[in-house]
């Protein structure tokens, strides 16, 4: 493993982004390859959040949602996470939950195509995405149609209103050809809704390029925003005068603090808002989205793609008793691999012990992402030879490492 060390040593001197990893609150020895699940912490965050909690709302109190800027924190969120997703930014908006923005966006696509109910997707979506139409249909409001990866285009006819699928496959990292798709849904009088979950701050994504309708997205993952950072929507300029959401909250009202009886909705993309923003969780935000901006798209991409096909690489070379089950060309997955072997589970706990932090999917996957503001291919290089050395010495086998707790 020597030659693997010394050439992961060569790469991060030579690293333009090498720096970046100083904008983090994250320890030395820590190989941090989790971040397609929970961003690190970026070091400007706690002093932000701490200028909010005490500054802006222990001194100011409710005069900071005029002074401060808080009533507008959606849409500020919604115009700097814009360019990181191919959109305007008028057509973004930061707001609730991932989940909440899909149950929103695929209730409007439906209102959009009266006298059609089907939503297809595929088996194996994140569950949130398959759940919430199922929470649909069993109101009646929508039919829930599945077809296999493959076989998408096929299943694509004038039944459909809606396709919704995940850019960035969360448990294999394959990705989607986002403008066939599209393409393939509108050639149907489809609408199409994607979720960019473990999209956004990682590969390339263009929504107004492929002419996407609609589009969700989480702020803890590459957009380093912390655990349950506010998400993003985004629906295409040519759907906001007539998008229509059922949650009708007050936020989303034309005139909120008219504070009348009967509900008029909000003009563009203001129309999805819906409960009061989380100011400091919209803070936290900020930072994080500012960093990925500062760094840009491009070269994140570049080293993304370089990290993983080092690490794709080397564990063929010295742990073939994992089958990679991510796409060989990293043109065509997100910036994760996933592995496969019997004892994945064990495996990663063996690993995390070793202050090699990946994650495990259910039921067989173990999976590492590469956040590349902060990872190095040392903490790669690593993952590989600490792999190794668990499987050869037997450690996955101690009885610790199979205890699961609640999150896994």
């Amino acid at each position: 493993m020597n030659d693997l060390a010394q050439e992961a040593a060569r790469l991060d001197a030579a690293d333009p982004l090498a720096i970046c990893r100083s904008e983090f609150l994250i320890d030395d020895d820590l190989a941090y390859l989790d971040g397609n699940s929970l961003g690190a912490l970026p070091k400007a965050a706690p002093a932000r959040v701490a200028q909010v909690v005490q500054k802006e709302w222990g001194e100011q109190l409710i005069a900071s949602w005029n002074d401060a800027g808080w009533i507008g924190l959606p849409q500020k969120m919604g115009s700097k996470i814009a360019p990181l997703i191919g959109a305007q930014t008028h057509e973004v908006i930061a707001t609730d939950t991932t989940s909440i923005n899909l149950f929103k966006l695929i209730s409007a696509a439906l209102a959009m195509r009266p006298g059609r109910k089907q939503v297809l997707s595929e088996p194996g979506n994140f569950p949130s995405d398959l759940y919430m139409i199922e929470g649909l249909e069993a109101q009646g409001l929508a039919e829930r149609r599945l077809a296999e990866r493959g076989d998408i285009e096929a299943a694509l006819d004038e039944n459909v209103a809606l396709l919704l699928l995940t850019h960035v496959h969360y448990k294999t990292g394959e990705m989607f050809d986002m403008v066939r798709l599209t393409k393939a849904a509108h050639d149907v009088g489809a609408l199409v809704l994607w979720d960019l979950s473990h999209s956004a701050g990682a590969v390339p994504v263009d929504l107004n390029g492929a002419n996407a309708d609609f589009a969700v997205g989480c702020g803890y993952k590459y957009l380093n925003g912390g655990p349950g950072a506010p998400a993003f929507a985004f629906v295409a300029e040519g759907h906001l005068a007539n998008l229509q959401q059922p949650l009708s909250g007050w936020m989303g009202h034309n005139a909120p603090f008219a504070f009348e009886d009967d509900y008029q909705p909000a003009q563009g993309v203001d129309r999805l808002l819906c409960s009061t923003p989380s100011v400091i969780a919209m803070s936290a935000l900020e930072v994080g989205v500012d960093l990925i901006a500062m760094i840009g798209m491009g070269p994140l991409v570049e080293k993304s793609r370089a990290l993983s096909e080092f690490t794709r690489a080397a564990m063929a070379r010295h742990v073939p008793e994992l089958t990679c089950i991510s796409p060989a060309d990293p043109a065509q997955r997100g910036s994760q691999l996933s592995f496969r072997h019997e004892h994945s589970y064990e495996l990663c706990q063996a690993l995390i012990a070793r202050k090699v932090i990946g994650d495990f999917r259910a039921p067989d996957v173990l999976r590492v992402g590469f956040a590349p503001a902060y990872v190095r291919y040392a903490d790669c290089a690593r993952l590989v030879s600490e792999l190794r050395d668990i499987l050869d010495s037997g450690e996955w086998q101690k009885p610790e490492y199979a205890e699961r707790g609640a999150v896994t």
